[in-house]
C-alpha cells in the first residue's frame, strides 16, 4: 500500500509539473488584426465570405502564442483539433470580427480551424477552444485600432501616412509600441496591412512590451487604402 501511495504521489506530481512546463512554453501572446483593404488590394485578391462584404474595420487574423526570441510553437496538440460546436455561441460575432478574406469563399470555419489547430493547441494549458476565440474577440472590442488612427487624422482613403504616425497614434492611445507589417498592392505600393499587439501569456486584456517586433517589410511612408 506504501509503495502504490508513493507511485501515486510520483505521478500527480509529474502531471503537475508537465501542465506546468505547457503553461509555460511560450512567453507572450501576438494578437493580430489585419487590414481588410490591404488584403484584397494585392496581386493575390481577395474573395468575400458567405455572409456577404466585411465591415471596413480591421478584423482579428489570430492569437499567436510566442517566444521572446521571435520563434514560436505550433500545431502542439493534434488530438485536440477545431470543434465548431464548442464556439457556437460566438459564431455571429466571429462572423463580424473574424472573417476569411481567402479564395474561395466560405463560411469562415476552415480560417478558425486553422487559427486553434496551429496556434490556440499550443495555449491549451491555460485557454480552452472557447476560451481562446473569446479572448481574441475581447481584446478586438477593447483595442480599437481603426478609432485610434482615425482620432490622430490617419484615414483609410488610400492616402500614404508616415510609418511613425502610425505607430505614435497607437501607442499614445495604449502605452505601447505595436508592430506593424506592410505588403504591397497591386501597383507595387507599401500599404498598412497588420498590427501586432503584444498580450501577456495568461491571455488576459493586459497587454505588455513587445519583446520582439515582426519584421514590417514597411517603407518610410505606406498607403492606408480604403475597403
Amino acid at each position: 500500500m506504501k509503495l502504490n501511495l508513493q507511485i501515486l504521489i510520483k505521478v500527480l506530481a509529474f502531471q503537475c509539473l508537465a501542465l506546468l512546463c505547457a503553461s509555460q512554453d511560450f512567453d507572450f501572446f501576438y494578437f493580430v488584426q489585419q487590414w481588410p483593404g490591404s488584403y484584397c488590394d494585392s496581386r493575390q485578391s481577395c474573395c468575400y465570405p458567405d455572409t456577404g462584404k466585411p465591415a471596413s474595420n480591421f478584423s482579428i487574423h489570430g492569437l499567436w502564442p510566442n517566444y521572446k526570441d521571435g520563434s514560436y510553437p505550433s500545431n502542439c496538440d493534434s488530438g485536440n483539433l477545431f470543434d465548431a460546436s464548442q464556439i457556437s455561441d460566438l459564431k455571429s460575432q466571429m462572423q463580424e470580427d473574424w472573417p476569411s478574406l481567402a479564395c474561395p469563399s466560405s463560411d469562415n470555419t476552415h480560417f478558425w480551424s486553422h487559427e486553434w489547430n496551429k496556434h490556440g493547441t499550443c495555449s491549451e494549458a491555460i485557454l480552452n477552444q472557447h476560451d481562446y476565440f473569446s479572448s481574441a474577440l475581447l481584446l478586438k472590442s477593447q483595442y480599437n485600432l481603426l478609432q485610434m488612427l482615425e482620432s490622430a487624422g490617419i484615414q483609410p482613403n488610400g492616402q500614404f501616412y508616415s510609418l511613425r504616425s502610425i505607430q505614435r497614434a497607437i501607442e499614445e492611445a495604449i502605452g505601447y509600441t505595436p508592430g506593424v507589417e506592410c505588403n504591397v498592392d497591386s501597383s507595387g505600393n507599401s500599404q498598412l496591412y497588420q498590427i501586432y499587439l503584444c498580450v501577456d501569456s495568461s491571455a488576459g486584456s493586459d497587454l505588455v512590451v513587445c519583446p520582439i517586433l515582426p519584421r514590417s517589410k514597411c517603407g518610410s511612408e505606406i498607403e492606408f487604402p480604403s475597403f
